[in-house]
């Protein structure tokens, strides 16, 4: 499973609390929903953290491979 597929699934594992929450006005929906909105903020930081490091990754590659003149 890839990343965006994750995401796309933490997303939609909110819609019932948003849904209780907001349309309904449901108080517990809303603490369940503040805390998936934390668990999606820890998703959104290690994501950063991997483009990061990818992007890290990829520069320090092109850095090290020798240029060539013609």
């Amino acid at each position: 499973m890839n990343r965006y597929q994750e995401l796309q699934e933490l997303v939609q594992s909110f819609e019932k609390d948003f849904i209780k929450c907001y349309d309904k006005g449901n108080k517990e929906a809303g603490v369940r929903l503040r805390k998936k909105m934390q668990v999606l903020r820890a998703f959104a930081k290690a994501v950063r953290e991997e483009v990061r490091m990818q992007t890290t990754e990829a520069s320090s590659v092109s850095a090290t491979e020798p240029t060539q003149t013609l």
